[in-house]
C-alpha cells in the first residue's frame, strides 16, 4: 500500500469520528423530545434526565393530588375578600372561618359557594363543614405533596424567572420568587410543572405566564410558603398553593385555583377553574 492510500485511509476514518461526535451533540437531555429552548437556561440542574416524565404519561414530576379540595377554585380559611366585581367560575369554600368572611355575591359566581355556618351570600351558600373540612385538610396535603419532589432545578434566576421559557420540571428556591416580565411554559397536555418556593411569589403589573405546546393550566403547581402577589392586570396560569395569603390586585386574572392558608383578597378579577 503506498503512502497516498495511507493517508487517504485516515482522513477517512476521522470523517467518520467527527461524524459521529457531531450526531451525538445535543440529544442528552433525557427529555425524548423537550426543545432546547423549553429549558432553563440558568439554575443548577440536580437531577438526571429534568423534564421526564414516568411511565410515558407527561414530562416532569407526577402531577399533586389535590383530593377533596379539587372540587373549588377557591379555598381559603380565614377570609375571601373582593371589591367587586369579580366574576368566578367554579366552587368557592372557606373554613374554618365563617361565612360572614366572604366578601362575593352569588350574581359574581359560576358555581356554589360554601361555608360552615349558612351566613354566606344567598341564595347560592350551602352549609358544607364537614366537606369543607375535608377540602382544608386536602389542601395541607397537596401543599406538602408539592413540596416533597425532589428538585430538578434549584435557584434558577436567583429567584428573579422574569422572561424564561420553562419546560416541564420541578424546581425549588430557598427564597422568594419574582416575575417581572413574561414567563413561557412549554410542553404538552400531560406534562407537569411543580415551582417550590421558600418564601412568597411577587407577580409584576400585566405579567403574562403563556403556556405554548399545549401545555395547560390545571398541571402547574405554585407551591409558596409566603404570600403569593399578583399586581394588577396580571394574568396568570396554574394552582397556587399558599400557606398564607393570595392576592389578586386590580383587574389581574387567573386561570387555575387560589388555596390559600389565611386570606384570599379580589379586586374586580377574573378566577377560571381549568
Amino acid at each position: 500500500m503506498n503512502t497516498y492510500q495511507n493517508k487517504s485511509r485516515a482522513l477517512t476514518f476521522m470523517a467518520l469520528v467527527l461524524s459521529g461526535l457531531v450526531a451525538g451533540c445535543g440529544g442528552g437531555n433525557g427529555g425524548g423530545g423537550s426543545s432546547a429552548s423549553a429549558q432553563p437556561n440558568a439554575g443548577s440542574p440536580t437531577a438526571a434526565g429534568a423534564g421526564t416524565g414516568a411511565g410515558g404519561a407527561g414530562r416532569g414530576p407526577a402531577s399533586v393530588n389535590l383530593g377533596a379540595a379539587g372540587s373549588f377554585v377557591i379555598l381559603a380559611e380565614s377570609a375571601i375578600t373582593n371589591v367587586p366585581t369579580s366574576a368566578v367560575t367554579g366552587n368557592v369554600g372557606l373554613s374554618p372561618a365563617t361565612g360572614a368572611g366572604i366578601g362575593l355575591t352569588c350574581a359574581q359566581v359560576t358555581g356554589v359557594i360554601n361555608d360552615v355556618d349558612s351566613t354566606g351570600p344567598l341564595p347560592c351558600t350551602v352549609m358544607n363543614a364537614v366537606g369543607l373540612t375535608a377540602a382544608i385538610g386536602a389542601k395541607g396535603a397537596a401543599y406538602t405533596d408539592a413540596n416533597s419532589r425532589a428538585p430538578d432545578y434549584t435557584e434558577l434566576g436567583a429567584g428573579n424567572i422574569g422572561g424564561l421559557n420553562l419546560g416541564p420540571a420541578t424546581y425549588k428556591w430557598g427564597t422568594g420568587v419574582s416575575i417581572p416580565s413574561n414567563v413561557t411554559l412549554t410542553g404538552g397536555a400531560n406534562d407537569v410543572w411543580i415551582f417550590q418556593i421558600a418564601q412568597g411569589l411577587t407577580v409584576s403589573p400585566g405579567v403574562q405566564i403563556i403556556l405554548a405546546g399545549g401545555a395547560l393550566p390545571q398541571n402547574i403547581y405554585w407551591a409558596t410558603f409566603a404570600a403569593a402577589d399578583f399586581d394588577t392586570t396580571t394574568q396568570f396560569k396554574g394552582v397556587v398553593l399558599s400557606q398564607t395569603s393570595v392576592s389578586l390586585r386590580t383587574g389581574a386574572s387567573i386561570d387555575g385555583r387560589l388555596y390559600a392558608g389565611t386570606a384570599v383578597t379580589l379586586d374586580q378579577n377574573r378566577v377560571t377553574q381549568p
